[in-house]
């Protein structure tokens, strides 16, 4: 079960900077702006997706997984553990 509110308003404000960093670079671009200028834009962009990556990741380990802990279901709370692990396994391979 996701969890809605305040969490999903700042992750929401956090994508539409990052959105708002991919269309500058798209004017960047289109502008024939520096290649060094550009690439130092990407990076900034891959370190705010960094950065939403974490703090959802961070939001499903204290309310999901914790709830699923609390619960008292073992298969629950290890099929919780079990996405984190599959997700952590394809984020260190990129």
């Amino acid at each position: 079960m996701e969890k809605k509110g305040a969490d999903h308003k700042s992750h929401l404000a956090r994508v539409n900077r990052i959105e708002g960093q991919v269309k500058g670079i798209k004017g960047m671009i289109e502008e024939g702006k520096y290649c060094v200028d550009i690439l130092t834009q990407i990076k900034a962009i891959r370190s705010a997706l960094k950065g939403l990556e974490l703090q959802i990741l961070e939001g499903h380990a204290n309310h999901c997984l914790l709830n699923a802990v609390k619960s008292g279901s073992k298969k629950d709370a290890e099929e919780k553990i079990n996405e984190i692990m599959e997700l952590i396994k394809k984020s260190s391979k990129s």
